[in-house]
């Protein structure tokens, strides 16, 4: 299920309710093409990812919420664990772990654009 969050209130509680589970969050526009062909695919991964919390902010309803998250593109998509945004310092003891096994790691926390297969990787790699 994908909660829709309208401002920043919501926004938190939503994070701090997700507890150690990954959040994924959309952020998308109803006027734009490649958001509407995400839409059911972003509602069909929250079915199927039921130990990850989706939830949707469309900019035009939340503009203060898209620019403290720093959106500049549709769709974007973030990723959050314990109320944090992933990022590559929440992420140190996987990288070095994984770069004494000689594995590569992408960086990649945040997207943008419609690219489902991406996004359903990050997801993977992440929960």
């Amino acid at each position: 299920m994908v909660q829709h969050i309208k401002d920043m209130d919501e926004f938190k509680a939503f994070l701090k309710d997700a507890g150690h589970r990954l959040v994924v969050i959309e952020f998308s526009a109803k006027w734009c093409g490649p958001c509407k062909d995400m839409r059911p695919i972003f509602r069909a991964l929250s079915l199927r990812y039921q130990n990850v919390r989706f939830a949707n902010v469309d900019v035009d309803d939340s503009p203060e919420l898209a620019e403290t998250c720093h959106i500049k593109a549709l769709p974007t998509f973030q990723m959050f664990k314990q109320i944090q945004k992933v990022t590559l310092f929440s992420r140190i003891k996987r990288t070095c772990c994984c770069y004494r096994r000689g594995t590569t790691v992408q960086q990649i926390f945040e997207f943008c654009g419609a690219d489902a297969k991406k996004l359903e990787k990050k997801i993977q790699e992440l929960m």
